[in-house]
């Protein structure tokens, strides 16, 4: 199942800074460990930053989950960034967006934050509570409070605020601190001597009560456990509380109905105070328990018999049965290779975009050989520690092309195919750039991203000691950009020893993989006005440009199986010097070459001069097939469909897309099997910079990694 783990760390992602600023947020330790005991189970995560990009990041990272059968779920960190009833925030996003997620609803959390509302409700369910008042400034009436009484802001948590008076004057000190700093009402509540528990609540229906925590106040009965115990001196914990079986019974039915009372779901945790004549009193209740290591909720769980990874995944199933009626995970916690190579790829992913950002902040243009064989030999390296040797194929106008392989065999499971080189010339190349789920710079879809993702899939293959069981092949290009001008020999020759080629172009932002390209063809069409004696053939040769450029524009079909467009479009005249010329690059695209030979028949008979021009002009047309189309075998389907299953076990989406334009991988000439579009996700954005969506380079490696070490090679031999 997609999990997307949400927890507060930018609270600068807001419009304006309004009202009460939390003070409460997750240590990102906490955060981290909650995803990898997610991962332990199988599922698919993502960390994300709960500020006002929110909805933009789910939408990221649940596209496939919209439309189709797969569950998916946020587990919610959140504790909010600013202002009132801050628990409800991200769930009332969630509710908007129509996506399940652990944790109580907006109006149970705002219920229970409410200190005030939370004692109402549970006196109407005539549960005990400690008597109380409310003010809104130092200056009202306090005859009436019986002293001595607690004093803490009404709406807040994990004791901030809290202070015990004793007289009027402290009182009216204590009120005037808590509607000032934390801009909100002051709860004053009778203060009961005695002994303080906690009691985690897990469930729905049924409820579970995790066995009774104390915490220990070193028998004074006038003690508290201020914020500041809480972080900088924990309190000892008893768990389970020495008390009695009776006693124990009654606090946990009065937690369960306090639960219930509010409307709260999934979990949460119960503070009670006992006085030192045996009446219990409930203090308020936790809708949000921390789940740090050291808190009373995992610190009960852990006596209840749930370490840390199996708390986690229970609080996750507990809501995956109430919105599907079904357990997300086993019962026993297992780890497939799926989940393990996940683990993996997410703990190397630092090291990944530093590499990707080398990659891409080196200028590759296709010409540029000194950049373009210095990253090869950067790729070369990486490939040398994971037991790849290789093979040079010198080139001098592009850059030097490598062959890499980890096995003395002909035969190969695989042949994967990696682009280098880059079509931008230096001064229109955008460089490295990062936001929180993007990376930005040229190339980086196109090709770079997919020679990382093949780093990191054959680093994890090494890791679960599957690397040295595979025959692979791996052909670095350096001149994709120019058709594969001198590479697609090469690769034909490669090829002939493969089962499947993989290409690792990106991906688009639906999860596609290419099965299909057309192929493509490059037209250089000049004219040259050769007669100067007269001006009329000026504007002769004018029309018939013109003419023949709209021409072959026109021969793009209805049913898009041809398209056809002016790469470039030049034409100079003057009349006075009786001077004209014209040129234009004509790119095609296509599906078939029976269309493309009748096509270019018709391009021919296009520009062919006419009468009136004879002998008084001249036209050069040059150029032809670049590559030739990939179409799909039943290969190419077999392989297709085993991708499926894998991406159905990794809660990911793939699409099938047909390319409209070529790659490498349309040089192959053999009938095996072929997929290109294994990269990255991601695509060019307003501004046409190419981007790569982040998580995308875990999900895609994990992929690669399963399809490589799977037992589909013997299907599609």
């Amino acid at each position: 199942m997609k999990v997307a783990i949400i927890y507060n760390k930018d609270i600068t992602g807001v419009i304006n800074n309004f009202g009460m600023q939390n003070k409460e947020f997750y240590d990102y330790k906490t955060v981290k460990k909650v995803a990898s005991s997610l991962e332990q189970a199988g599922h698919n995560v993502t960390i994300l930053d709960g500020n006002m990009y929110i909805v933009e990041r789910l939408q990221n990272f649940f596209p496939s989950v919209i439309d189709s059968d797969h569950m998916a779920m946020v587990f919610n960190m959140a504790y909010g960034i600013q202002g009132e009833s801050r628990y409800t925030h991200i769930p009332s996003m969630l509710e908007m967006l129509g996506i399940p997620y652990l944790g109580s609803s907006p109006a149970g959390h705002a219920l229970a934050l409410d200190k005030v509302m939370t004692k109402i409700v549970w006196q109407k369910h005539a549960l005990p509570t400690p008597e109380f008042w409310v003010f809104n400034n130092d200056r009202e009436p306090m005859e009436g409070v019986r002293f001595p009484v607690i004093v803490k802001p009404k709406m807040e948590s994990v004791s901030f605020g809290l202070k015990v008076v004793h007289n009027v004057d402290d009182l009216r000190e204590a009120v005037q601190y808590i509607t000032s700093e934390f801009q909100q009402q002051a709860l004053v509540e009778q203060f009961i001597p005695g002994r303080e528990f906690c009691v985690g609540i897990l469930g729905n229906s049924p409820v579970e009560s995790f066995p009774i925590l104390e915490i220990d106040l070193s028998g004074d009965p006038n003690a508290i456990q201020s914020v500041e115990d809480k972080k900088q001196h924990p309190r000892k914990k008893i768990c389970p509380a020495v008390i009695s079986e009776e006693l124990a019974e009654k606090i946990r039915r009065f937690s369960i109905d306090a639960f219930h009372a509010l409307g709260l779901r999934d979990f949460a945790r119960v503070d009670i105070r006992l006085s030192e004549e045996g009446e219990i009193f409930l203090l308020e209740i936790n809708s949000m328990a921390s789940l740090g290591e050291s808190g009373s909720y995992p610190t009960a769980a852990r006596v209840a018999g749930y370490d840390f990874a199996r708390l986690a995944n229970k609080m996750l199933d507990v809501a995956t049965i109430r919105y599907f009626s079904s357990p997300s995970m086993a019962p026993e916690i297992k780890q497939p290779l799926h989940s393990r190579l996940r683990i993996f790829l997410r703990g190397r992913q630092q090291m990944a975009e530093k590499m990707l950002r080398n990659l891409v902040s080196t200028n590759t243009y296709v010409r540029n050989v000194e950049g373009i064989n210095r990253s090869a030999e950067r790729i070369s390296s990486e490939l040398a520690v994971l037991g790849f040797t290789h093979e040079i194929f010198p080139q001098l106008e592009v850059g030097n092309m490598y062959y890499f392989s980890n096995n003395y065999q002909n035969k190969l499971d695989y042949l994967i195919l990696l682009s280098l080189d880059d079509i931008l010339e230096m001064h229109d190349q955008e460089g490295w750039s990062e936001s929180e789920h993007r990376l930005y710079g040229t190339g980086i879809w196109e090709n770079k991203g997919g020679i990382v993702t093949t780093l990191l899939a054959l680093q994890a293959l090494r890791f679960s000691k599957k690397l040295k069981k595979l025959n692979l092949g791996i052909f670095l290009a350096t001149d994709t950009s120019i058709s594969g001008k001198f590479s697609k020999e090469i690769i034909n020759q490669k090829a002939r020893h493969a089962n499947a080629i993989i290409a690792m172009h990106g991906g688009n932002m639906t999860g596609s993989i290419v099965t299909s390209r057309s192929g493509s063809a490059l037209y250089h069409y000049n004219v040259k006005l050769t007669d100067h004696s007269e001006a009329e053939t000026v504007s002769l040769v004018s029309r018939y440009f013109h003419k023949a450029v709209s021409n072959i524009t026109d021969l793009s079909t209805d049913d898009s199986g041809v398209v056809v467009a002016p790469g470039m479009v030049n034409f100079s005249s003057n009349i006075f010097k009786v001077f004209a010329h014209g040129k234009s690059n004509i790119s095609v695209r296509f599906n078939d070459m029976n269309e493309f030979e009748l096509l270019d028949a018709k391009i021919n008979k296009a520009v062919k001069l006419p009468v009136s021009l004879k002998n008084r002009a001249v036209i050069h047309l040059e150029g032809g097939v670049s590559r030739p189309p990939l179409n799909k075998n039943e290969k190419s389907d077999l392989l297709y469909n085993y991708l499926k299953d894998i991406a159905a076990k990794i809660d990911a989406q793939i699409t099938e897309e047909h390319r409209w334009s070529s790659s490498d991988i349309c040089n192959v000439n053999e009938d095996v099997a072929l997929i290109d579009g294994l990269g990255p996700l991601g695509g060019y954005d307003k501004q046409k910079v190419e981007y790569i969506h982040r998580h995308s380079l875990v999900d895609r490696a994990l992929m690669l990694a399963l399809l490589l070490s799977g037992k589909q090679k013997k299907k599609i031999d």
